[in-house]
């Protein structure tokens, strides 16, 4: 089986969980990485126990036939112009979340992928995990009935102790609290409903009164309602700027049971004792280092549905707009303090 070769671009954090995890796939493998620093490519081969070439031109790397698909880790801000220019170039891609700043960016993106007809994977990978895998699948078994509520929050203390805050607390950068991080709570949601279609927005935000987190140039909490077209309800805290550990909180009420976290009840498990929560074994998503997200599930996935021609499932670019766009439309409401309807979806 040929292996994909993957060019990455910008060799920072994530692109170190990246590389590791794609070549882990065995179906792919790194061959390239693009840095706006020169790098050493012997120390990068060795690092990573292959051959990688790596380029300062970012024209020259998109030029290269020996490169199939390339993989965005840059700075949120920088994807719009890279993801337009790789898909020009005919490549498949990997995109970190968030997508991009601006809903005018976002709109750059998804026309330039449909124009070129490539593959595209979003890193939303919480869907990978463990923990939301078995989620899915009780609702699937009907355990949980029609789901009527649903809550997923994103506690993670996002201050200078941590490698993303050097960037993140710009405004032209981390944008907001939801788009730096909340943005996998609120997709996770989303997959949760089973639906994207949402008709309108509150959302309100603040901050953290603890001077670790002033340098932030936006709000680092905010509170997110969602109604939904067919009258169901959601909510999404993102709260950067708590002092406790990681927590990714989801609370699921349906006609037929409720789950929290990971336990449940459901009357359409014989006589459970509605006083006590069942217990699930999955693994909870509970650290926010790349080192410990589920990329290689979701990887492979991706070239398994790129070797059969096929998008990748739950986490194409339409996929991860459809959440974008409801995040933009959060952020709005957050700053004029007045809810936002969205359009239908077609």
């Amino acid at each position: 089986m040929k292996k994909f070769n993957v060019g990455i671009i910008g060799y920072g954090w994530a692109a170190t969980a990246h590389i590791d995890a794609i070549n882990a796939t065995g179906q792919a493998q790194v061959s390239a990485v693009y840095s706006s620093r020169p790098l050493d490519d012997a120390e990068l081969s060795r690092r990573h126990g292959a051959t990688i070439k790596s380029y300062t031109d970012l024209g020259a790397m998109l030029a290269s036939s020996q490169v199939d698909v390339v993989d965005v880790t840059s700075y949120p801000y920088q994807h719009a112009d890279q993801v337009v220019a790789a898909a020009q170039a005919g490549k498949h891609l990997i995109i970190e979340k968030p997508l991009c700043l601006s809903e005018r960016d976002l709109e750059r993106m998804v026309a330039a992928v449909k124009k070129a007809k490539v593959k595209t994977c979003v890193c939303f990978e919480v869907r990978f995990s463990s923990e939301f895998r078995t989620i899915r699948g009780v609702i699937d078994a009907g355990l949980l009935g029609t789901i009527h509520y649903g809550e997923v929050d994103y506690y993670h203390g996002i201050g200078p102790w941590y490698g993303q805050f050097r960037w993140n607390v710009r405004k032209n950068a981390g944008g907001s609290s939801l788009l730096s991080a909340g943005c996998h709570a609120m997709d996770a949601l989303l997959y949760c409903m089973g639906s994207t279609d949402v008709a309108e927005v509150v959302s309100h935000s603040t901050g953290s009164a603890n001077p670790v987190f002033k340098k932030y140039e936006y709000d680092t909490t905010s509170v997110t309602l969602l109604k939904f077209r067919d009258g169901r309800l959601g909510k999404v805290a993102s709260v950067i700027d708590c002092l406790q550990p990681y927590y990714f909180h989801t609370h699921l009420v349906g006609s037929e049971g409720s789950l929290l976290d990971n336990k449940f009840h459901s009357t359409k498990l014989g006589a459970l004792d509605k006083s006590r929560w069942s217990q699930l074994s999955a693994q909870l998503v509970d650290s926010g280092d790349v080192k410990d997200h589920p990329y290689q599930t979701q990887f492979e996935a991706f070239f398994e549905a790129l070797r059969g021609g096929r998008e990748m499932p739950h986490t194409s670019l339409a996929d991860a707009a459809a959440s974008h766009k409801i995040i933009f439309a959060a952020d709005e409401s957050a700053a004029t303090g007045k809810p936002v309807k969205l359009s239908r979806r077609p």
